[in-house]
């Protein structure tokens, strides 16, 4: 019934191995699924084990499905019985089942996020608490954290050391744990507590579940967190039968509570146990793979292994260095559009970044060339909220229209209802004005100080347009109307860094059409969202590393690999811990190509991190001879290009990388494409592109740059 002799030998030996406690360290693209899979099948039928006495534990619903539509094709009904779910879900049927012994009916109620936040909404009313101070994300981790170390409410209180912040989420956490037990609530956190305090309370029950399961499996056992582990190791502490399987050099979710450590120290926690490891993989080519080695070789907490393919060395991994984002989102478009036009479907290759505000640049490339693409569980840049609240504002101080009036006026928070709008609207219906204007004549009667601020700062802001640079205007509405200060009192860490990116935006838009208005860059941006509005199945997909995590493509772009953004700021000042966490989303990235991957820099300003950035450590640690370096290429290339015209021109007095332009030249940039010169001072070219590129600045004898021979034009 199941055929093993498409197994490596790691993976029979991992399927058919009699050790009762087996650590299986699965490299990325190794097969894995397919050996726990294999795994439970050998166990019905060469060891006679009955599929309801089998557990398996994934970490999304997705994943057991696949594992029990594989088990069906293999087994059909003989498979039928096995315990394959989530630990949530697994949790919910044992919880059903005996959770009368905690004092709770068997149809508890399962709260979800919107039950959540209602609850502390209530309990924000009751203690007059403003969201913005204690935004609900923050409060959620807060309740969660206490109770993952068993503090109740009770303790936390005596935590809060009179600082008047804590003591209000020690009171949130106490009403929120009433309210929850007054509905016989449990939230996804509940659902494994409340089962390790079932089993705790209660032995008798721990050993009829633990009798039932004669194999425990855990498949992504990288990400567990501590009472996870917890759980598995007490269903598997009767028959001893444990079973994990993960890749410690993929653990990237330690700010969700997964313990690197865990997987590690596997073999101290079990003495006896047995380790396997899937190094071949069946995804990459060597390059990428070995490349991929040499980074994470570097981290410390992990178990040694080097990952190697029977599919060939391939292409090398390319690098490529740019003077700004503009250049390196080009190249990317224009590689893509090549890899298209060879016949590679838009769906096979992918965009990775480390942050979402890293899309912005690529995006507009990717619209310019018409390239249809889609966010992989994200938003499109000029869509996010923080980014539409930031062009309402510009546009309400062009235009003044109802849209953006509705979008601001309440943001930030201006104490302003729904009622108070509704009548502002009515009053600029009825007089045939905007909403804007209704309050700046004073037409409505009450908050007439706040709206008479708002307006103030309206038209300063229009003054100020007049003379001061689109930056500074943006600069200076960030600051002004309070969204900045909003956003850093509620630690928006993503939100902030879309914004600060919007400003790298508009400064680059002046410094490319210095001429042009802020209307002028209102509607380059209508301009951009009317084109990416199209929804297209084959798309190229643009997502962080954390999202690509168990996907593959054919070609890949990791964009942004520079110090401070990969690895990240946090990362460096963090140290060692968090460094290595960085290093392993990098070796997720780059694992995820099975073809072509490219790295790309630029070495501009980054309003993120304040400074100019500089190539990460994650591309100086890759071994020089699995990557081929874009940027030595294009100089050697242009180093043979001049020999070979000095051999046949030898009068040519001209000297290596030296070419002299004037105003009116017509020259050819590798990325950029065509362009006119305007003027070259200092050995410095001013180069008019098309839309929406505008105008560079490059070095003369840059051996991106060439001159179109003027008898094309003839």
């Amino acid at each position: 019934m199941v055929n093993y002799s498409d197994l490596n030998d790691q993976q029979k030996l991992a399927v058919v191995s009699d050790a009762k406690q087996l650590r299986i360290v699965a490299g990325a693209g190794s097969g894995k699924t397919r050996v726990l899979t294999m795994r439970i099948c050998y166990l019905i039928t060469e060891k006679n084990v009955r599929p309801s006495n089998i557990l398996a534990i994934t970490f999304t619903n997705k994943a057991a499905k696949e594992m029990k539509v594989r088990i069906d094709q293999m087994l059909g009904d003989l498979g039928s019985g096995s315990w394959i779910s989530t630990i949530h879900s697994l949790c919910v049927r044992i919880l059903h089942e005996d959770i009368e012994a905690l004092g709770y009916p068997r149809n508890f109620t399962i709260v979800d996020q919107e039950d959540q936040h209602s609850i502390l909404k209530e309990a924000y009313k009751l203690y007059n608490l403003e969201k913005k101070e204690y935004p609900f994300g923050s409060m959620l981790d807060y309740i969660a954290n206490n109770k993952c170390e068993f503090i109740d409410p009770e303790k936390a209180m005596t935590f809060t050391y009179g600082e008047e912040k804590l003591i209000n989420k020690a009171k949130v956490y106490d009403y929120y744990t009433k309210r929850l037990n007054d509905i016989y609530g449990l939230d996804f956190d509940d659902l494994i507590l409340y089962t390790i305090k079932l089993f705790k309370k209660e032995p008798d029950l721990l050993n009829k579940w633990a009798n039932k399961f004669h194999y425990v499996h855990v498949d992504e056992f990288q990400d567990v967190d501590k009472l996870q582990y917890e759980l598995c190791r007490m269903l598997s502490s009767v028959h001893k039968n444990l079973y994990v399987v993960g890749d410690p050099d993929q653990t990237i979710y330690t700010w969700r509570g997964a313990d690197v450590n865990i997987i590690v120290n596997f073999d101290r926690d079990y003495p006896n146990s047995e380790t396997i490891i899937l190094n071949q993989n069946y995804r990459s080519t060597n390059n990428i793979l070995k490349g991929s080695n040499s980074v994470i070789r570097n981290n410390k907490a992990r178990v040694e292994k080097e990952l190697f393919s029977t599919s060939g060395d391939g292409e090398k991994i390319k690098h490529k260095t740019f003077n700004d984002e503009t250049g390196e989102a080009y190249f990317v478009a224009k590689k893509i559009k090549e890899y298209y036009e060879d016949g590679m479907k838009y769906s096979d290759m992918a965009v990775l970044y480390r942050s979402n505000y890293l899309s912005r640049e690529v995006e507009k490339a990717l619209i310019e060339k018409n390239i249809p693409y889609i966010i992989y569980g994200g938003i499109r840049f000029y869509e996010r909220m923080e980014v539409k609240d930031i062009l309402s504002y510009l546009r309400l101080i062009v235009n003044g229209d109802d849209l953006s009036f509705k979008r601001v006026i309440n943001q930030p928070k201006r104490g302003l209802g729904d009622k108070t709008i509704d009548a502002i609207y009515e009053i600029a219906q009825t007089n045939g004005i905007t909403m804007y204007e209704a309050i700046k004549l004073g037409t409505y009667p009450k908050n007439k100080e706040t709206f008479s601020n708002f307006v103030d700062m309206i038209e300063g802001f229009r003054e100020e347009l007049k003379t001061a640079s689109l930056e500074v205007l943006l600069q200076d509405v960030l600051n002004k109307t309070g969204y900045r200060a909003m956003l850093e009192k509620d630690m928006e860490t993503e939100r902030l860094e879309n914004v600060k990116a919007l400003i790298d935006d508009i400064k680059e838009y002046q410094e490319n059409y210095p001429e042009s208005t802020l209307a002028d860059y209102l509607q380059m941006i209508s301009l951009y969202l009317d084109k990416a509005s199209e929804k297209i199945m084959d798309s190229v997909n643009l997502l962080t590393i954390h999202s690509a995590k168990g996907l593959e493509f054919d070609t890949v772009f990791v964009v942004g690999v520079s110090e401070g953004i990969f690895p990240s700021e946090r990362s460096l000042v963090e140290g060692q811990k968090g460094l290595e966490e960085e290093r392993r989303l990098a070796y997720v990235a780059y694992t995820r190509a099975k073809k072509n991957l490219y790295l790309t820099e630029s070495s501009s300003f980054s309003y993120v991190t304040q400074s100019m950035k500089t190539q990460s450590r994650f591309i100086r640690e890759i071994d020089p001879q699995y990557v081929e370096d874009l940027n030595e290429t294009a100089r050697a290339q242009a180093a043979v290009q001049i020999f070979d015209s000095s051999i046949r021109d030898r009068v040519t007095a001209q000297p290596p990388n030296r070419v002299s332009y004037r105003a009116g030249d017509k020259v050819e940039h590798t990325v950029y494409g065509e362009g006119v010169v305007l003027d070259c001072k200092d050995n410095i070219v001013s180069i008019a592109f098309p839309h929406p590129i505008g105008i560079k600045k490059i070095f003369a004898g840059h051996a991106s740059l060439s001159k179109i021979d003027p008898s094309k034009f003839s």
